[in-house]
């Protein structure tokens, strides 16, 4: 099956080497750092510690740093570069040179010398292969990120004087015109597939395997492919990197004078140069994709790049060119616990494929390099699902290497491994890998787990526990134990609700370890997936049992199957519906997931300051500081709470801390000024007013500066936040008629019969104030609302505006303050009738309103409009929801399926099994209710609606387990209730449990 991915890489065969017989020693002197004082100005002690293929070759010996930044080492070391030794060829080939300079603090009393890393360089010793017996360099040193109390400067020019010798060349002569370098640059992996996410601590790597001599074959590898979300593509040109692990300082890692260059798709040798792949090219390069910009180069010797003669059976990369034009490249996701090991561990023995999330390959034509004249191929190769009748048939390659070949990888020697100083001193892309989920198949094995503790817990509580002296259980105990177990399973309907719970894991197996999403051609094909899938899905239920059993990587509480996300998705809902119990506890789900999340506790706080208890509020906001004190957002948060609880001398510190910390930040500024305004200090209020609005006018001026630019080269927006979008004529007669009140009407008409607006951006006036009240509604502190728009109505020339009236409403109607909320909705109508927002807003007033017709009229306004309102999710729930009521399925289904491509949820999902079930279209239905129930298996509504599936089927045990859970949940809706009851009678079932 295709995977819709491409993977771009270049390789280019230039210079040459090959091989020699004895060790020859590498001889390295440091002999001075320059300019030192650019990376931190008050360096007084240095050392300088010299590193190759992640081993310390020594350390010099500590040196004072000259007032001019000039720093005397005069420090040798060195190491041998033999065939059989870890430093091959191979090696100097593609591993730089690592210089660290350490600045040497004071000694303090019983404490040792504190060293910390200042700068990084790195030497490139191709040059040694290349004929040359000694090489003197200038090594530009890069800064090492400082502490947030340690500043460096942000031009460093320093650098290290470097000489590094041989006392005989490496390569002879000879040696070094038959031989050839294989260059290969891995650039990106675009348009990846779903199971490429940020939820899990993993690897993105890709791997193939070069010929050497003999039977060897190189394996090389490019692996931490950083993961990047939607935004502006890669630069050209752009550096490529070395292929080295953790290193300090993110600047040494450019190999220097070496880019990627790019260039027109259609000069590519790829399988993506037709212009009808132009457009799908140029989207996916600026969507989710994984890079690496990495190059690898390897040498080949005699024998590896020569053509084998009779006599000769030597495989070589001509002959293995021509016998198979196409090589392997494999791309797989894999979890970082097993890819930094140099060996398996003893939990994964006999299991090497457990780790592996996401498995494919991409297939490169060499062809082109035997053209004469052609060094290099470049081009975006597709991705297909990794099968190994597939790869044999194309490649004549027998094994994978993600999967068979694991153990040859060596990781740990691929750069993982790390110096001291690396291991003591993280950087920040590490800690940005750190994930919080892991793949399908751990997903799987995890839901294992929890079903097998649930069993477990249940025979516990029937049988009680067994204790270790008590002996054996005779075999007719068991089977009858047995019985019992499973009678209460099933009448209980926990025996439905475990397979329910398994079935969304093994979907996710399907779709994204098997990449199976389209049916079966044909039933034969379907039968042996299966015995396949079986084969698999019972191989890992052995492994998670015997952990489970073990006591092995198990923790206490399993791991969520909701994400952070969808929590807050359901929380929002639960809101939206008056159900602050539900939402309240979807919250805490958030918190208990991660603790150590500040925005869960920032939202939790927000929805407690308005629905619950300011003290509650404050306890959560000042969790959210404690975990990271820097952080302004929090800091305001706990300066509103405080005014709320009438703390104000704590409120004040707040507020002029979150200034001091973000002098920029137009909010906190403006935020302090309302403070003390509420103070009546109205000089410090005004002063803090005039320090946010001079922000502020030097914001709008780099944004017009930025424009005038655009408009200078040509590229000037030509939409205007009031235009009516292209193509949208054919839709007014339409919107006029589903007005609903006289004045909507007459404003909807002026804005139709103005002339059409200047060409050019005409953005609605921005001020301080409005900035502030966008951030104030998300976080729910109404007070400071009414405040900020009472400044904003006296500092407007023209009158009040959209925004203003809709950010009135949006209090009133938080307040239950209707008829206000009604007026300033209809002067916002008035003001800009083309807001989607604005009709949101009339839409939920008047389904608040239980004025369902009218409502209807304004969502559906909503999503007739190109630009999408702010809250469309809730939009889709009541429009879904009122269609529902008045019996048009057809639209209830097309906008809950709208609900769920731009959010699936629990309510998303359940909508779209209600339309499909009035409609009578029952396997749809059941899907529909499947996915709720993965999502959210508390929801008496999904089991109710089961139970109806299940008697329209004729599965009497299947509908009586759907109804105990119903009945347990406690479902409120009567109507469903009683048409269980009638659907029941009407079918000829008993009724003993429903």
């Amino acid at each position: 099956m295709e995977v819709p991915a491409e993977l771009a890489g270049g390789k280019d065969a230039a210079a040459s080497l090959p091989s020699m017989s004895q060790p020859i020693p590498v001889e390295i002197t440091v002999v001075k750092a320059q300019d030192l004082k650019t990376l931190k100005s008050n360096v007084l002690v240095t050392l300088v510690r010299v590193e190759y293929n992640g081993e310390v070759l020594g350390d010099s010996p500590k040196t004072d740093v000259l007032p001019s930044g000039t720093a005397e080492y005069n420090f040798s070391t060195s190491f041998e570069c033999s065939p059989d030794g870890p430093n091959s060829l191979d090696v100097i080939v593609q591993k730089p040179l690592l210089l660290t300079v350490l600045e040497v603090g004071p000694r303090e009393k019983k404490k040792p010398e504190k060293i910390t890393p200042l700068g990084q360089a790195v030497v490139d010793l191709l040059p040694l292969l290349q004929g040359v017996h000694s090489l003197k360099v200038f090594a530009p040193l890069y800064a090492v990120p400082a502490s947030s109390s340690e500043k460096l400067h942000p031009k460093a020019t320093g650098g290290l004087e470097v000489t590094v010798s041989t006392k005989e060349l490496l390569l002879s002569a000879t040696q070094f015109s038959s031989g050839n370098l294989l260059s290969i640059t891995m650039e990106a992996a675009y348009s990846v597939p779903g199971v490429f996410t940020v939820e899990g601590q993993q690897n993105y790597m890709a791997c193939l395997q070069i010929p050497a001599a003999g039977e060897k074959e190189l394996l090389l590898l490019f692996q931490n492919g950083i993961l990047k979300a939607d935004g502006e593509k890669e630069p050209l040109p752009r550096p490529k990197n070395w292929p080295l692990g953790t290193i300090l300082a993110p600047g040494a890692l450019a190999i220097p004078n070496s880019f990627i260059v790019g260039g027109p798709y259609e000069d590519e040798d790829g399988d993506l140069t037709r212009s009808k792949d132009r457009e799908f090219r140029r989207q996916a390069e600026s969507t989710k994709r994984i890079v690496w910009d990495t190059e690898r180069r390897c040498y080949l010797d005699a024998a590896a790049v020569a053509v084998a003669s009779c006599i000769c059976f030597v495989p070589s990369l001509q002959k293995r060119i021509a016998e198979c034009h196409y090589w392997p490249v494999e791309l797989c996701k894999m979890s970082m616990a097993s890819g930094g090991k140099g060996k398996t561990s003893k939990a994964d023995k006999g299991d090497e494929d457990k780790q592996i999330a996401f498995h494919g390959v991409a297939y490169v034509n060499m062809m082109h390099l035997l053209c004469p004249g052609v060094k290099q191929i470049r081009g975006a190769f597709r991705v297909f699902s990794y099968q190994d009748s597939e790869v044999f048939e194309k490649t004549r390659i027998q094994h994978s290497i993600f999967r068979d070949l694991r153990s040859q990888l060596s990781l740990a020697k691929e750069g993982l491994r790390t110096s001291p100083v690396s291991r003591a001193a993280p950087t920040k892309a590490q800690k940005e890998d750190k994930d919080s989920s892991g793949t399908a198949v751990e997903a799987y094995e995890k839901c294992v787990t929890s079903v097998a503790a649930a069993i477990l817990r249940e025979y516990h509580e029937l049988f009680g526990k067994q204790l270790p002296g008590q002996g054996m259980i005779d075999h007719g105990t068991l089977e009858e134990q047995r019985r019992q177990l499973n009678y209460e399973l099933n009448t209980s309907g926990k025996y439905f609700a475990f397979k329910e719970q398994l079935k969304h894991s093994v979907v996710k197996i399907v779709r994204e370890k098997y990449l199976k999403t389209e049916a079966f051609e044909n039933q034969g094909q379907l039968q042996e997936f299966l015995s396949e899938l079986y084969v698999f899905l019972v191989g890992h239920m052995h492994i998670a049992l015997n952990k489970l059993l073990s006591g092995e990587n198990v923790s206490s509480t399993p791991t969520p199957c909701t994400t952070d996300k969808q929590l807050w998705l359901f929380a929002r809902e639960a809101e939206a519906n008056r159900d602050l119990k539900l939402a309240s506890l979807f919250y805490r789900q958030r918190i208990a997931q991660d603790q150590c999340s500040i925005q869960s506790w920032l939202d939790y706080g927000a929805f407690c300051l308005l629905h619950e208890d300011a003290t509650k509020a404050q306890e959560c906001f000042k969790k959210a500081l404690c975990l990271d004190p820097q952080h302004t957002q929090s800091l305001l948060l706990c300066g509103i709470v405080a005014v709320k609880l009438q703390h104000y001398e704590e409120a004040e510190i707040f507020f002029e801390d979150a200034c001091c910390l973000e002098p920029s930040s137009i909010i906190a500024w403006t935020l302090s000024g309302l403070f003390y305004e509420l103070q009546n200090n109205y000089i410090r209020a005004e002063r803090n007013f005039r320090e946010a609005k001079k922000l502020l006018q030097a914001q709008l001026e780099e944004e017009r500066r930025i424009l005038e630019a655009a408009e200078a080269e040509g590229k000037k927006p030509s939409t205007a936040p009031e235009e009516i979008p292209d193509g949208s004529a054919d839709k007014l007669p339409e919107v006029v008629e589903g007005v609903t009140s006289k004045e909507e009407a007459t404003a909807l008409q002026e804005a139709l019969e103005a002339p059409c607006p200047a060409p050019g951006p005409q953005p609605p006036p921005c001020t301080i104030f409005m900035k502030t009240v966008e951030f104030l509604m998300k976080v729910n502190a109404v007070r400071f609302v009414h405040k900020a728009l009472a400044h904003e109505l006296l500092s407007l020339q023209g009158g009040p505006t959209c925004a203003y009236y809709l950010a009135l409403a949006w209090t009133y109607l938080l307040q239950e303050d209707l008829p206000r909320c009604e007026e300033c909705v209809c002067e916002a109508i008035r003001i800009d009738p083309t807001n989607p927002n604005v009709w949101a807003q009339k839409g939920h007033l008047c389904y608040l309103k239980k004025d369902f017709d009218k409502a209807k009229n304004c969502y559906e306004r909503v999503i007739s409009f190109v630009e999408d309102a702010v809250d469309m999710h809730i939009v889709y729930l009541r429009l879904g929801s009122i269609y529902l009521e008045e019996k048009e399925y057809g639209r209830a289904k097309q906008i809950y399926l709208l609900a769920c491509d731009n959010s699936a949820s629990c309510l998303t999902w359940l909508g779209v099994g209600i339309a499909c079930y009035r409609m009578k279209e029952m396997e749809e239905a059941e899907d529909a209710l499947s996915e709720a129930n993965a999502l959210n298996n508390t929801n008496a509504d999904v089991w109710g609606y089961l139970t109806l599936i299940c008697l329209h089927g004729g599965r009497q045990l299947e509908a009586e387990q759907c109804y105990k859970y119903t009945v347990k949940l406690g479902l409120q809706n009567s109507e469903l209730l009683q048409e269980i009851h009638t659907t029941q009678s009407r079918f000829g079932f008993g009724n003993p449990s429903l």
